[in-house]
């Protein structure tokens, strides 16, 4: 994923800073609470760096930092201490309580525990430089535009002039004196308290910092006259803590792990102004705080076992979204279904003017599927057919735009110098390789991407047959059946015993040993006789690492285990490759890697990040962190639920009444008592004993359960 051109959980990345996120707006600190200084810091608020300094000092001072603790995804405790020299060593104890929506607002306590009443002075130091948010992740900030600041009664007014828009961020600080200054970086200025701190007490002081968008206050989601539970950040989550399902199970590591996905697939939820009510899932914190198409796509499809309006959201935003018009610099084309949405003012500009990107070949096909998928899940007839003229568009997008060449296969290449090189999941620009390790040239066709194509005719003739169309039902099927025959033709290398990674410009097979033939087995576009060979190569040691598949084999002449695409190892990657193992029968192969994947998360603390390095597990006892992964990062949230609903071989289809389930669950995660999986109207609970019998109780009325795997290889 490149941008074009739990409670009381200990905080802290691999680069030792804590972020806050809730909706279109994060904040990255040190583990003190402190923004600037060395790293990529701020408070940030749609895709625009409105605090870039935010510094504590007592007496000149700065606390020693004892702890930082996210008890809620947008909140943050920071603990410290300031020694203090006299007849006895005492400390003064800091804490900074910070909650972030649409700004922050921050709670700063001095506690003083010694017999005698402490007197200090308390100042923090603010400046914004309003920043596009990939300037700063880039580290290249250059302080343009017009800056000011202003200085009045207990407030401070950052000011920023720039060609894209102007901004402004009001600090709001009772009881503080206030003072400004102006520089070429931006407006600051400084909030100076005398504080008295009485023995055995403590002083406490508020401060609120919200955005100004166009001259509009952006109202504030912790006023100083509201309780914090009584906020919109709090009620949202609380809501998505009692809907979604609660996984309880022997096996203590599985349960902090389903505990994580599911907090943080909340976290990561935007809502559009317009729409407070209705949410889709950003692509990952901190720098993709966005509506993506594919990541948000897959995210859905794989967190539907936790909340079916996730990816009923997801798609009305995209379909909102879809392309109508064909315009080169943003790869706009009708029908086509976006890459990203942005709205800092240096990608607004990077897109012509507007925030739209759709330089993606994937998100297209992906979103049928998704619909289909949601309508097993058992969405209402309505909202299924209020989507489909969206999907039908999507697939009239594949014919007219997506199969460039007419030779039945999708294929992309930029309309500009300004998109991105390579446009499936693998974005980077050398993320589709020969095995000798020369760049494939575009126009290039995935293998996977023709999977989810497949997958979009077979889902397409599924909805019209469960509406009641045949004929547009065999239609698609019969479109479903000539690409998997054309594509298990020429993609497959006998020589190998692989599929090729992609077919170039010259449509000579990309033949590369890589995990997107895995996405393959998932879309059920492989043929039978050719899926153990596929299997046994995602699962030798050049692919597996122990913990999971590798993007690319060690034997190939691009890998590199500290890549980003060429042999790095992709939670969400692992998933799907997981769940297409189990669909051709592969349970042995499923199971290993579905335990790799959920002891790397156990042994990242819970949570699986956007990616790690591809180092054997035999080689370091934990997995090795990449140093930019995202996390949390929407896919990688999912990942588990994914894996543990191919373990569970749980797969319904509600509108015809029926549901497989056929547990193959290890038995080091046995029992697992599953409650509040969403079918339909009805809350579902899942119980797998210990000698893997399952029982399923609130189910909808009228579902026949199957005892078997579901024949999915059928379309």
């Amino acid at each position: 994923m490149n941008a074009w051109a739990s409670g009381n959980e200990p905080a802290g990345g691999v680069d030792g800073s804590v972020t806050l996120l809730e909706g279109s707006s994060f904040c990255i600190s040190s583990v003190t609470g402190d923004l600037g200084g060395p790293g990529p810091t701020g408070l940030f608020f749609r895709d625009m760096r409105i605090l870039s300094r935010w510094e504590l000092t007592i007496d000149g001072e700065r606390p020693q930092p004892l702890a930082a603790l996210t008890p809620e995804p947008y909140r943050g405790r920071f603990v410290a201490r300031l020694p203090r020299r006299g007849r006895t060593d005492t400390n003064v104890l800091v804490h900074r309580e910070r909650h972030v929506a649409n700004g922050i607002r921050e709670t700063v306590t001095i506690q003083n525990p010694a017999p005698e009443t402490v007197a200090c002075t308390v100042v923090i130091e603010a400046a914004a430089d309003f920043a596009d948010l990939f300037d700063v992740k880039d580290g290249r900030v250059d302080g343009g535009g017009e800056h000011r600041s202003e200085a009045g009664d207990a407030r401070l007014v950052l000011v920023h002039r720039g060609a894209g828009a102007d901004r402004a961020a009001v600090v709001d600080a009772p009881g503080a004196s206030v003072t400004s200054r102006t520089s070429a970086a931006g407006g600051a200025g400084t909030l100076t308290y005398e504080a008295v701190v009485p023995a055995r007490g403590e002083w406490t002081a508020s401060l609120l910092v919200h955005p100004v968008v166009e001259g509009e206050d952006v109202e504030t989601s912790f006023p100083f006259d509201r309780a914090v539970s009584e906020s919109l950040p709090a009620v949202r989550l609380q809501r998505w803590q009692s809907t979604t399902p609660i996984a309880t199970t022997g096996h203590v590591g599985l349960q902090r792990v389903l505990h994580r996905s599911q907090e943080d697939l909340g976290a990561l939820r935007i809502f559009e102004r317009g729409e407070p009510s209705e949410a889709a899932v950003a692509a990952g914190a901190p720098w993709f705080m966005a509506l993506f198409g594919r990541d948000s796509l897959l995210t859905a499809y794989m967190a539907l076992p936790v909340d079916r309006s996730l990816a009923l959201g997801t798609l009305r935003k995209l379909a909102r979204h879809q392309g109508r018009r064909t315009v080169p610099v943003t790869e706009e084309e009708p029908g086509k279904i976006l890459h990203e949405v942005r709205l800092g003012t240096e990608a607004s500009l990077a897109l012509g003017g507007g925030s739209t990107y759709y330089g993606t070949v994937d998100a297209t096909p992906l979103f049928v599927v998704v619909l289909g998928e949601v309508a097993r899940w058992g969405a209402s007839p309505e909202e299924v057919q209020a989507l489909l003229p969206a999907a039908d568009r999507a697939l009239e997008w594949i014919d007219r735009h997506g199969d460039r060449d007419g030779d039945g296969f999708v294929e992309y290449e930029r309309a500009t110098d300004r998109g991105l090189r390579n446009q499936g999941w693998k974005d980077s620009w050398d993320g589709v390789t020969f095995a000798d390790g020369r760049p494939a040239e575009p126009a290039i066709a995935l293998c996977e991407v023709q999977g989810y194509a497949y997958q979009a005719f077979v889902s397409r003739a599924h909805l019209a047959a469960d509406a009641g169309d045949p004929e547009t039902a065999e239609r698609w099927r019969e479109r479903a059946a000539t690409l998997k025959r054309a594509f298990n033709e020429r993609f497959w290398l006998p020589e190998r015993g692989w599929f090729a990674l992609a077919l170039d410009r010259d449509k000579e097979p990309v033949d590369a040993c890589a995990s997107n033939m895995g996405h393959c087995l998932w879309s059920g576009i492989v043929d039978d006789e050719l899926a153990p060979a596929v299997a046994e190569h995602l699962m030798s040691p050049e692919m597996f690492t122990g913990w999971g598949v590798r993007t690319l084999s060690s034997a190939m002449g691009a890998y590199d285990p500290v890549s980003y695409h060429n042999g790095s190892v992709w939670p969400h990657d692992n998933a799907l490759v997981a769940a297409g193992l189990m669909r051709y029968g592969f349970v042995d192969e499923a199971t290993r890697l579905a335990e790799g994947m959920l002891t790397a998360a156990e042994r990242f603390g819970g949570r699986l990040p956007e990616l790690f390095c591809g180092f054997d597990r035999d080689e370091y006892e934990d997995p090795v962190p990449y140093p930019t992964s995202c996390s949390p990062q929407a896919w990688a949230a999912a990942a588990p639920v994914q894996i543990v609903r191919s373990l569970l071989r749980f797969d319904p289809w509600l509108p015809r009444g029926e549901l497989w389930v056929d547990p193959v669950l290890p038995a080091a995660y046995r029992p697992l008592r599953v409650q509040g999986v969403g079918l339909g109207d009805a809350r579902t609970t899942l119980t797998i004993d210990g000698d893997e019998s399952c029982a399923l109780d609130g189910l909808p009325a009228g579902v026949d359960v199957h005892r078997e795997p579901w024949p999915a290889a059928a379309p």
